[in-house]
């Protein structure tokens, strides 16, 4: 093994161990309605400006109009597909604000998890283990300061997850294996994008990219922002939104 592997490896788990502690956190402290808000707001925040900084400068250098096209419409369209075929009879999708009276008691409020959601952090997660691995593979220095901006990022994203998925009434024990899931997805993704990937021709880069790009426009629009929304809004409330944004903002330029 390589002096280098060996780097990617140990800082591969910072963000690893980041997304499964923020969501262990979740599962062990009750956020109020206000806290819940105000963590979605941030890792909407946060999943916004991975977009500006990391991912749409590099789908605009590539200047490829044809691929970005098939690539983001892959994306968004089975981001759709995924949320259509997961609905259930009676269930409403987030934002709807109607429920079917014949399907759901009197007093029972519908889940907010969703499987699209969850497959939408899946996706971002994936891409971000990516974007890790191939920043090593760029330079040591490069890989370390993205590391340590996304260990930010999933940590939002664990207690978001875990928070939506305990609102949902989902069982602990299902919860933490999902948390275990996605982090075993970020450390291989990881590896992969400083393998496998290192050597991806700019074409198949261009599609890729493009479809992360639309389904963490998707999480943002119609998950996180969505759930975070439900209760009253306040002032400090949205600009949590804008302080996940400038964070990642400055550790992307700082990388």
């Amino acid at each position: 093994m390589t002096p280098l592997f060996q780097q990617i490896i140990t800082y591969a788990l910072l963000p690893t161990l980041a997304l499964t502690g923020g969501g262990l956190l979740a599962l062990f402290i009750r956020f109020g309605l206000q806290a819940r808000s105000a963590i979605l707001h941030f890792a909407a925040g946060v999943v916004f400006s991975v977009v500006a900084v990391e991912i749409l400068p590099d789908v605009v250098r590539l200047h490829d109009p044809l691929r970005t096209v098939v690539g983001f419409g892959m994306g968004i369209g089975l981001m759709l597909l995924i949320r259509r075929l997961t609905e259930r009879p009676g269930e409403v999708s987030p934002g709807d604000g109607v429920t079917n009276s014949a399907t759901v008691p009197i007093g029972k409020s519908v889940p907010s998890f969703s499987v699209a959601f969850l497959l939408a952090i899946g996706v971002d997660i994936f891409i971000d283990g990516l974007l890790l691995g191939i920043g090593f593979a760029a330079g040591a220095k490069e890989g370390i300061l993205l590391a340590l901006a996304l260990g930010v990022e999933v940590l939002s994203l664990g207690l978001a997850t875990a928070t939506s998925l305990s609102e949902a009434n989902i069982p602990c024990q299902r919860i933490i294996g999902l948390l275990l899931g996605l982090s075993t997805l970020f450390f291989a993704s990881t590896v992969g994008g400083a393998t496998l990937l290192h050597n991806l021709p700019e074409t198949g880069l261009d599609i890729l990219l493009s479809f992360g790009l639309a389904a963490l426009l998707f999480l943002v629009t119609e998950e996180l922002l969505v759930e975070a929304h439900e209760g009253p809004e306040k002032p400090w409330l949205t600009a949590t939104f804008f302080a996940g944004f400038l964070l990642f903002l400055i550790l992307g330029m700082v990388a």
